[in-house]
């Protein structure tokens, strides 16, 4: 369950343009505050699009190779994003490259978040409880991210 809870770190790109890719220069100096272990949560407004499929699935901003193979590097454990995926759902190609770097590496993927203009810290705790679904390879999950002062402490073989 350790690997579903990190404190992570909020990135905002609200306004971001359709079709960007996210490279870690994208990130700002805000990237540096992240440790091993930590998770990395990027807002962009995107969940406005839900009702708009040619928008929301088409255009999405998404995670470049270069900013998933910097997060394998700094060994985050979780990636959570606000477009249904991390990469182009019209590009198999990239599609398996950016879900496999992450995924091999023990990265967590939370796609499709919502109301994260809700979050106001630069830093929260951020659960996803994933449901069990046998020889699945994802599930729904309820979300959480709580601000404030909070204690988690991971596992250090998990870091």
């Amino acid at each position: 369950m350790e690997n579903f809870v990190a404190e992570c770190q909020v990135i905002d790109l609200t306004g971001i343009p359709p079709r960007s890719v996210i490279k870690p220069d994208s990130l700002g100096k805000n990237r540096h505050q992240i440790k091993p272990g930590n998770g990395l949560i990027i807002k962009t407004g995107w969940s406005k699009y839900v009702d708009e499929p040619e928008m929301y699935r088409d255009s999405l901003p998404r995670i470049g190779e270069e900013l998933a193979l910097w997060c394998v590097r700094s060994k985050i454990r979780m990636l959570a994003v606000e477009p249904p995926s991390v990469a182009d759902v019209n590009n198999i190609t990239e599609l398996k490259r950016i879900h496999t770097l992450l995924m091999k590496a023990g990265i967590v993927i939370i796609e499709g978040l919502a109301n994260t203009e809700q979050i106001t810290s630069d830093r929260v705790l951020l659960i996803a409880l994933p449901l069990k679904i046998e020889s699945g390879d994802g599930a729904p999950c309820r979300v959480i991210a709580m601000e404030g002062k909070f204690n988690f402490k991971p596992d250090k073989s998990l870091q």
